[in-house]
């Protein structure tokens, strides 16, 4: 294992030093720096500059030495300064590839998470309706251009929903009668029983979704959103059985208990918890807190149930303490929305069209993370949409490829449960080739951030990257590609490493 990653590592230090070499090379004969003094009339403050930015980018030695002293000052931790601005590019990159990474995890996470999930689901319901509506908007996200997304979310998810929330937040009939036909339409496509029970299912899902959207509308939900004890409650218990049914099964009793039980310490502190969370001190320094003691607790219960495998019941219930948390989690959000929204500087325009944050807002620890929220919520959206349709595509092909395989028709052949199958012996296998697609796209998106960021104005990385481009600057550019390319190969070792994990058979020989 050492001498794999020591030969990964050898490796991608070549590739990062060539990729250095080209872009700067490239950069250096594209064109002068220096153009941007013509726009200085004083003459004596424009040969001060040339001279302080000569000297400091070293402009007056040609290009391949150029290159060698700057990664001479890199290997120190320094890029340099941007010739025109004259700033510090490491201070530059401190302040913007955290926006830039706070963007680009949240897109990622999110389209990992709904898109392997959709495309197993539709690998397992093949030639239904379900497979065929998934299929069809998969490829119309997957044929958009990021940029034309991220216009429409702004016009429509932005500008024209705060219209939408100024004026009520009512819902219109149509509106919920499309909104129970489309849950109906899913519902029904998406079982697979005899005929009359699939209408069933689809008539059931249809009214639900109308009463629920009838009720949001009815009591403003959107313009003060709520989840209380009274959702807490049926939610926490279904996340505990749903969970303890997808990886341990329903008969397992000893689970299941120890996943109740995890839900139930969850409402009872419910109530308790608010009086915390008011507190002035509260910040993400009580909240890793509170959820290093969640796991604490969890692996108490889990011992405490017991069972042949207490391993299990601890992993399941460490699992269901964190969903319930983070229902929580949202819950208290949800209680500081209105606050946050009718704040002066917001002005009833929670959904936010421009920049990462408002710097002008005050408040809470509560009311300053749903302005990073609400600012989150389009630029991820526009690359998640991107992203979530290629991942389900990737997943839904893999999962049909493991299932057909003769060790799953086997596994099946011994009477092991569907869930057993599918979980244990498809979906570890059919991540493999998931792995690598996440790989490569992380530094995808890295470098597809440039787009979403010049739309939605933030100052991120690929802001940097723009403007270095535009300016003929060539640190900034330097810094930001350097970023980008040693994430991605970085990402590529994790990849390499993640096989041996997902598929025993796999080993990583030095």
């Amino acid at each position: 294992m050492a001498l794999f990653l020591l030969r990964r590592v050898i490796a991608s230090v070549l590739l990062l030093l060539a990729v250095s070499f080209v872009v700067y090379v490239l950069l250096a004969y594209t064109g002068d720096p220096l153009a941007f003094l013509v726009e200085i009339t004083n003459p004596t403050q424009r040969d001060a500059i040339e001279r302080d930015v000569t000297q400091a980018l070293n402009l007056d030695t040609p290009p391949v030495l150029r290159y060698f002293t700057w990664l001479g000052d890199v290997l120190q931790g320094d890029f340099g300064i941007s010739a025109r601005t004259r700033q510090s590019i490491n201070s530059e990159l401190a302040s913007r590839l955290p926006v830039t990474l706070k963007l680009v995890s949240a897109a990622t996470v999110l389209s990992i998470v709904i898109g392997v999930t959709v495309g197993v689901l539709t690998a397992l319901r093949q030639y239904t309706g379900f497979d065929y509506i998934v299929t069809f908007f998969t490829f119309v996200f997957f044929s958009l251009p990021v940029f034309w997304v991220a216009v429409i979310l702004k016009d429509v998810g932005g500008i024209r929903f705060n219209d939408w929330l100024r004026n009520g937040a009512e819902i219109a009939p149509w509106v919920i009668l499309l909104v129970a036909i489309a849950f109906g339409v899913i519902a029904y496509s998406t079982d697979a029983g005899p005929q009359v029970r699939r209408i069933l299912i689809g008539i059931v899902a249809a009214a639900a979704a109308a009463a629920v959207v009838y009720t949001l509308s009815e009591t403003s939900w959107f313009l003060d959103p709520k989840m209380g004890l009274l959702l807490l409650i049926p939610l926490s218990a279904g996340v505990a059985v749903g969970v303890t049914a997808l990886l341990a099964g329903i008969r397992n009793r000893q689970v299941l208990g120890s996943s109740l039980t995890m839900a139930a310490i969850g409402c009872v502190l419910y109530l308790p918890l608010q009086q915390l969370f008011d507190k002035q001190g509260m910040g993400w320094t009580w909240t890793l807190g509170l959820l290093l003691v969640t796991f604490a607790v969890a692996t108490a219960v889990g011992v405490a149930w017991g069972g042949y495998d207490k391993g299990v019941s601890i992993r399941i219930s460490m699992l269901v303490g964190f969903f319930v948390s983070l229902l929580i989690f949202i819950d208290r959000h949800f209680q500081s929305w209105q606050e946050y929204s009718s704040n002066s500087v917001i002005r009833n325009r929670p959904i936010k069209t421009v920049g990462h944050r408002e710097s002008r807002l005050e408040g809470s620890f509560w009311v300053l993370n749903n302005d990073v929220l609400s600012h989150l919520i389009l630029p991820t959206s526009a690359i998640m949409l991107i992203s979530l349709a290629a991942y389900t595509r990737y997943s839904r092909a893999s999962m049909l490829e493991v299932l057909n395989q003769d060790y799953v028709r086997t596994a099946r052949a011994k009477g092991l449960t569907e869930r057993t199958v599918v979980v244990r012996h498809g979906l570890r296998n059919a991540l493999i080739p998931v792995a690598t697609i996440v790989a490569f796209d992380i530094g995808g998106l890295l470098g597809g951030a440039v787009i979403t960021e010049t739309v939605f104005e933030w100052n991120g990385m690929g802001r940097l990257f723009i403007e270095g481009l535009q300016n003929l600057d060539p640190n900034p550019v330097m810094a930001a590609t350097m970023v980008v390319a040693a994430t991605a190969v970085t990402a590529n070792i994790l990849a390499d490493l993640m096989y041996s994990i997902l598929d025993p058979r796999i080993r990583i020989h030095e």
